[in-house]
């Protein structure tokens, strides 16, 4: 019961993070979390159709602009749901279309990782596999210091990060934005040999000032 609790309260934290509240227009739902952001990336496919093959950026509205269509609105459409979305909106251009069509966030995941860098990440992807796509933590990587930071600002870490990883929170549950960034640290080892050189002064020391007042 207590585990159900804390991941209801990261599901409840990480809707209140996302400000990104999309007033509903008509026949539109209104989102709150989980909506487009310019800057996002959705991947198209439509079998038949090569013009519309590729990855396209979100622009302002939010809307997607694609060739020889034009802009296709995306207020109200949460990322999830943007296959069904685009399959319905292309049905008005082509004839049946069979679309396929999959959100990504573009990251960056910095640190104690196998391959640091930037990363197109599917918005369905759990945190676990989106970290696993920079070849997941070294063997010097502290995990429990791991956080995702928004510019510049912690969104998500410590026991709800853990919490998130554990329950295989998505990237789009728990609001991950274009730029945002892991970042996993490094432990810090204490060096064998400098600890052996410190017990040796604390030992030095006292036998030194035992020979100075034998002198005196």
């Amino acid at each position: 019961m207590r585990t159900i609790w804390q991941l209801l309260c990261v599901c409840i934290a990480m809707a209140a993070r996302v400000d990104a509240q999309v007033p509903a227009g008509p026949g539109e739902v209104a989102v709150v979390g989980g909506g487009f952001q310019p800057g996002d990336r959705i991947l198209v496919r439509v079998d038949g159709d090569s013009t519309l093959n590729g990855t396209f950026p979100v622009g302002p509205g939010p809307a997607l602009t694609l060739p020889e269509i034009g802009a296709i609105p995306l207020a109200g459409v949460r990322r999830s749901d943007v296959e069904a979305y685009l399959g319905q909106q292309l049905r008005r251009y082509l004839k049946a279309p069979v679309v396929h069509a999959k959100a990504l966030v573009h990251v960056s995941i910095i640190g104690e990782v196998e391959h640091p860098g930037f990363y197109s990440v599917p918005v369905d992807a759990a945190l676990g596999d989106a970290l696993m796509q920079a070849g997941g933590p070294t063997r010097d990587a502290k995990v429990a210091a791991m956080q995702i930071e928004r510019t510049g600002k912690s969104v998500l870490q410590g026991d709800s990060l853990q919490l998130a990883f554990a329950h295989g929170l998505t990237v789009d549950e728990v609001g991950l934005r274009d730029g945002d960034r892991f970042v996993v640290p490094r432990v810090v080892r204490q060096d064998p040999e400098s600890k052996w050189r410190i017990l040796g002064i604390l030992v030095t020391i006292p036998v030194a000032i035992y020979g100075i007042t034998r002198v005196f």
